[in-house]
């Protein structure tokens, strides 16, 4: 393929999926049912192409195309719930592209595919040099299904120029990615303002108290560590034990006796337990895998047993201190590391001081150290008393915190993912003849009511409503933390939690959209700056002021330039009116800040345009084991 290929390809999927996206989203959800059912009936092709082209177990890649279908079913009810949405209209991206990894080489392509495709989308996906053939086999699958040819193009094109004019082209409308947080930046570093909806690296641990019943925790941890060999971003790659854990002879002879008896093999041999490496360990990893640090010694050592540098027994490492390259560093294999910690708190410290936020564990029968790890663990998916791996679509959505996560995105396979892949633009509702604040807490009232006079009713009253629709919001939602599988074996409870946002109200907007969206963050509970091109109605000013908000008024051009010099520090910036682009540019495309540009909606929507006002939230995920498992000797 040349560029010129690429352009045509370009062109020709951007007005296909131009046309797809005035389908109705029953439409679409219906196609996606069918592509469903097609990945079902090829479950042995799917299997036999995982385990040639990248090594994965049969065990690893049976239950990976039973998580490619949930995609489909499940993208295609949210796709028929985009039609039902009141007060704003989902505009789909003409032309999305999706950079899959080649760890999940079927199901991660497919719910990035099918995402995009349930959203009405045109769809572009460049597979990882190394499962190109798995990719293939599911994109035939799906155009077996009934998804038209030119909507869905696979480019197998090399990771050099052409790569970079796929990725960085102006007619891409988004791109899905799921791999490191290096990637996410080389991409940004293309195109500052590219819409970058990405799932990044993770350096995951698990924290074991005395409280915990050690044969389940030796179990979860085996299998978190080293299920495909490690390569999974959500493998536990630490685990800390807490005070006499750490010298429970027990313990570490179980941990032993797990890790050594675990049937490393090539997939063809249906008993292996572990497979290989997808490509010979080198760099990073093969210095985890041969190379100790100060105060380490090897529990079990790994080796390579055989000489293709692709099979190795798995291997753990002991004293692994705080701040040390292994603490911090992701490897992506099958090496462990253990860690101290004399208190809770201080695991947890050390828990949270990696960059990273995707996947933690703890494994503890005592229901405060339960409470206080959830209070404070930095993490998207939390899981209590289980393994850390193998997410589940809508019973645990998957997607992490910090440089886990990059974009204005959510975690895929759950209520919110579709929302980020498209725009959303206000459809106005009737006004109300009634000016009361019933309903709001007094800190929204009083917020509103300082900026009263100076807003017209219709403004005023658009504010309200809007205020009163996100209280709603909050209360029967966003501030909800509920279990929609309700197993009942185990719990699945998905929470959101607030987070700091900037604010910034650009020249050319109004002050009841500002007012709009203090109004959504204050019911959110999340901290906020405020940067302003107009002046604030005097009792506003007084008003944040006693709340120590910090307000700027400035110009477009003065706040650009205090982005530019990293002085506005918020990872989250909530643009009203304005350049995205400039901003974009200002922050140099850098992947640590999400913005969050769309038009301020007006109320009576679902959740989905209450969305798109300010998505002051952040969405945890928490799996937790109910059943009780007795000890043994």
């Amino acid at each position: 393929m040349d560029a010129g290929h690429l352009d045509r390809i370009l062109t020709a999927v951007r007005s296909s999926g131009a046309a797809w996206g005035t389908r109705p989203g029953s439409e679409r959800g219906a196609a996606l049912d069918r592509a469903g059912h097609a990945l079902e009936a090829n479950r042995d092709r799917l299997i036999e192409v995982m385990a040639s082209e990248t090594g994965k177990t049969i065990a690893e890649a049976d239950v990976e195309v039973s998580e490619a279908v949930d995609f489909a079913h499940y993208y295609a009810s949210l796709a028929r719930e985009l039609d039902a949405v009141q007060g704003a209209v989902f505009v789909p991206s003409a032309l999305t592209v999706v950079t899959p990894p080649w760890n999940f080489p079927v199901a991660i392509p497919s719910g990035g595919v099918l995402a995009a495709l349930a959203a009405g989308s045109g769809v572009v996906i460049k597979p990882a040099p190394q499962a190109r053939r798995a990719a293939a086999v599911m994109v035939e699958a799906l155009w077996e299904a009934g998804i038209p040819q030119e909507l869905l193009v696979l480019v197998d094109v090399a990771e050099n120029d052409l790569g970079r004019q796929l990725v960085a082209d102006p007619r891409v409308d988004r791109v899905i990615l799921t791999g490191s947080y290096e990637t996410a930046k080389l991409f940004r570093s293309w195109r500052p303002d590219l819409p970058l909806l990405a799932e990044t690296s993770g350096k995951n641990a698990i924290i074991v108290t005395p409280s915990a019943d050690y044969d389940l925790a030796v179990a979860d941890i085996v299998k978190s560590a080293f299920g495909h060999a490690g390569q999974k971003c959500s493998a536990a790659s630490l685990v800390i034990l807490v005070g006499s854990a750490a010298r429970s002879e027990r313990f570490r002879n179980q941990l032993v006796d797990a890790t050594r008896s675990l049937r490393v093999g090539y997939p063809q041999d249906p008993v292996s337990q572990m497979g290989p490496l997808i490509e010979p360990a080198s760099g990073k990893l093969l210095h985890a895998l041969t190379t100790l640090g100060a105060d380490e010694e090897w529990l079990v050592e790994p080796r390579p047993l055989d000489d293709t540098g692709r099979l190795w027994s798995p291997g753990i490492r002991t004293g692994v201190q705080p701040g040390t390259y292994f603490h911090l560093t992701e490897f992506f294999g099958p090496v462990l590391g253990i860690m101290t910690a004399r208190t809770l708190e201080e695991a947890i410290r050390f828990q949270n001081a990696i960059e990273y936020g995707l996947t933690a564990g703890l494994h503890s029968l005592d229901s405060d150290e339960l409470a206080q790890w959830l209070d404070t663990v930095e993490a998207g998916n939390l899981y209590v008393n289980r393994g850390i791996t193998g997410a589940i679509v809508r019973r645990q959505p998957f997607g992490g915190w910090k440089r886990s996560s990059v974009g204005a995105g959510t975690k895929a396979g759950g209520p919110n993912y579709l929302l980020g892949l498209g725009s959303w633009q206000p459809e106005s509702g009737a006004s109300s003849s009634s000016l009361h604040l019933r309903g709001l807490e007094p800190r929204v009232q009083d917020l509103i009511e300082s900026g009263q006079s100076s807003m017209d009713y219709p403004a005023f009253d658009l504010v309200r409503r809007s205020a009163l629709s996100d209280a709603i919001a909050v209360a029967t939602e966003y501030h909800q933390a509920k279990d929609v599988s309700g197993l009942g074996v185990e719990r699945n409870i998905f929470r959101y939690r607030p987070v700091p946002v900037a604010i910034r109200l650009s020249e050319g907007s109004d002050l009841p959209d500002l007012l709009r969206v203090m109004a959504a963050a204050t019911v959110a509970r999340s901290a906020f700056t405020v940067s302003t091109s107009i002046a604030l109605p005097r009792g506003t000013q007084q008003l944040l002021k006693a709340r120590e908000v910090e307000v700027v008024v400035e110009s477009d051009e003065h706040w650009l330039s205090r982005v530019r010099s990293r002085r506005i520090t918020a990872h989250r910036i909530r643009l009203i009116g304005g350049d995205p682009v400039a901003l974009a540019t200002a922050l140099g495309g850098t992947p640590d800040v999400a913005i969050y540009s769309g038009a301020v909606t007006p109320p009576d929507g679902s959740k989905c345009c209450r969305s798109s006002t300010s998505r002051p939230s952040r969405s945890r995920t928490i799996a937790s084991a109910t059943r009780r498992r007795s000890r043994k000797g």
